[in-house]
C-alpha cells in the first residue's frame, strides 16, 4: 500500500505549479497574489471560545460566531479566512455541518478571501457556495502523518483541482511523535507528504495553484501534547520557507498557536516569534490572528491584539528608506545643536506618520495619565475597539439572489447529511428552531 513517486516525475510536477497566483475576493479591493516576497496573515481557528472573565472555553453562539467574522473583517492585517474561522462550529449546528455553516458565515459577513476544509464530502456543497456567489475559495487535502494520506483527502483534492480552484496541500505532523524528533528529519517528512500532495494535484490537473503549508509542531516529552509556542517550529518553518522558495512553490507556514490559555505575557512571544520569523524567512502566508490556545480556544479580543503585532512586523518587514529626503541632511544642518528642535518643522509633521506604527491597543500613556484614565491594560482598549467595531462596521451584504442561493445549497447539505444518517432527529429539531429566529441568520 505504500507508492513511490519517481523522481523526475516530482521534478516535473514542481515546475508545473506557479511560483505565484491570484487569489481573488469578493470584493476586489481583498484580493491577493499569493507567493513571491509578500506574506499574508488570515484567522487562526479556535474550536470554541473562551470566557473574558474566567478564561474557561465554552461553544460560541451564533451571534458571536458572526459578531467574530464581523470583526475579523474590519481588521486591516487579516488578510484572507482560513477554514473553520473563526470557531469550529456553534450552538445548535450538528457537527457535519459546522464547516459549511462556518462558511456561510464568512461569505455574508466578509469579501475576504476564503479557505476551506473538508470533511463528509462537505466540499461538494462549498465549492458550489462559491460558484453561487461568485468567488473562489481555497481548497484543502490534508495528509495523516506518517506519510499516509485517506480516501476523503485525496477526493477533496480531486474535487478542488477539477473545478479549477487553488489547493492547499497541508500535513500536520508532531515532531517525536508523527515524525522525527529531529528538526531536519521532520523537514524530510513534511516534504515528502506535501510534495505528494503536489503532484497528485498536478496529475489531476496540470497547473493547479497550489499553496503547500508546513504545519509542524514539536511534542512537549513532559506531556505528550504539542508544544505550540516551541521555537523549534519557528526553525522547521525558516528552512522549510528556503526550500520552498528554490522550489518556486508557495509556503504557507505553521499557524501561529501559543500554548497559552489567555492573552498574556506567555501567548504574546509565543505568537510574536512566530510571525516575525515567518517575514523574514520567507513565508507566503501565516494562520496568525485570534488563537489563544492550540486550535481549541479563539477570541475577537486576541485578533485585535494581533493585529497590533502584524503591524509592528509589517513595518519592520518595509525596512529603512534611504533617500535625500529621509537622510535630513540639510534639515540636520538647519536646526543645529541645542537649543535647536524638530518637533515644529514640516518635516516632522510629514515623517512621522510615515516611519511610524501607532498600536491601536497598547498603552504608551505617561503613569499619571495611566493612573487618571483608569489603569487601562492593552486588553481594555482591545475590548473597547471590538465595541467600536462592532458598532460601526458594516461588511458588505450579499445580493439577494445570492443569499437565497447560499440558504438553498445548506438546506441541500442539511437533507444530504440526514438521509446519511449524520443528523439525528433531535439535532434537526434543534437546528431548525434556531432557524425560526427573527434574526436568523445572524443570532
Amino acid at each position: 500500500m505504500r507508492v513511490r513517486i519517481p523522481p523526475a516525475l516530482v521534478e516535473e510536477c514542481l515546475r508545473r505549479t506557479p511560483s505565484s497566483f491570484h487569489a481573488p475576493a469578493r470584493d476586489c479591493k481583498d484580493s491577493l497574489i499569493i507567493g513571491d516576497n509578500t506574506l499574508y496573515l488570515a484567522v487562526a481557528p479556535g474550536q470554541q471560545t473562551v470566557d473574558l472573565d474566567s478564561w474557561e472555553p465554552r461553544a460560541a453562539t451564533r451571534k458571536e460566531n458572526y459578531d467574530g467574522v464581523t470583526v475579523l473583517d474590519a481588521l486591516p492585517t487579516v488578510h484572507f479566512f482560513s477554514p473553520y474561522t473563526p470557531y469550529f462550529g456553534f450552538e445548535g449546528v450538528p457537527p457535519c455541518m459546522a464547516m459549511l455553516e462556518s462558511l456561510a458565515a464568512r461569505i455574508r459577513n466578509s469579501t475576504k478571501f476564503q479557505c476551506v476544509g473538508f470533511s463528509n464530502d462537505s466540499e461538494i456543497f462549498a465549492i458550489k457556495m462559491a460558484q453561487a456567489v461568485g468567488i473562489e475559495i481555497l481548497g484543502t487535502c490534508a495528509w495523516a502523518p506518517p506519510l499516509t494520506v485517506y480516501r476523503d483527502a485525496v477526493e477533496s483534492a480531486f474535487r478542488f483541482a477539477e473545478a479549477g480552484l487553488p489547493l492547499r496541500i497541508i500535513s500536520g505532523q508532531v515532531m517525536g511523535g508523527t515524525a522525527p524528533a529531529t528538526i531536519a528529519g521532520g523537514i524530510i517528512t513534511n516534504n515528502a507528504e506535501v510534495i505528494a500532495g503536489l503532484v497528485l494535484a498536478q496529475l489531476i490537473r496540470p497547473g493547479t495553484r497550489i499553496l503547500v503549508k508546513d504545519f509542524s509542531a514539536c511534542m512537549d516529552m513532559r506531556s505528550g501534547v504539542p508544544a505550540f509556542g516551541g521555537i523549534e517550529i519557528c526553525l522547521h518553518n525558516a528552512a522549510s520557507n528556503q526550500i520552498f522558495r528554490k522550489y518556486g512553490v508557495p509556503l504557507d507556514n505553521t499557524t501561529a498557536y501559543p500554548n497559552s490559555k489567555m492573552p498574556d505575557y506567555q501567548s504574546s512571544y509565543e505568537k510574536a516569534f512566530r510571525v516575525l520569523i515567518a517575514g523574514l524567512s520567507g513565508a507566503n502566508t501565516l494562520l496568525f490572528h485570534g488563537s489563544i490556545y492550540g486550535e481549541l480556544t479563539h477570541h475577537p479580543i486576541q485578533a485585535i491584539l494581533d493585529d497590533d503585532s502584524a503591524g509592528m512586523v509589517g513595518r519592520f518587514m518595509e525596512g529603512v528608506a534611504v533617500n535625500d529626503e529621509t537622510l535630513a541632511i540639510d534639515l540636520i544642518e538647519e536646526v543645529g545643536p541645542i537649543p535647536g528642535y524638530f518637533l515644529d518643522k514640516e518635516h516632522t509633521r510629514k515623517w512621522w506618520k510615515l516611519e511610524q506604527f501607532v498600536p491601536k491597543a497598547a498603552d504608551r500613556l505617561t503613569y499619571p495619565e495611566w493612573i487618571k484614565a483608569g489603569k487601562k491594560t492593552c486588553l481594555d482598549y482591545a475590548r473597547e475597539r471590538m465595541e467600536q467595531i462592532l458598532k460601526t462596521h458594516k461588511p458588505k451584504p450579499l445580493t439577494p439572489s445570492q443569499e437565497e442561493d447560499v440558504e438553498r445549497i445548506l438546506e441541500e447539505a442539511r437533507k444530504y447529511y440526514k438521509q446519511r444518517g449524520l443528523i439525528t432527529q433531535e439535532e434537526m429539531a434543534t437546528y431548525r428552531e434556531g432557524m425560526r429566529s427573527p434574526n436568523y441568520p445572524y443570532e
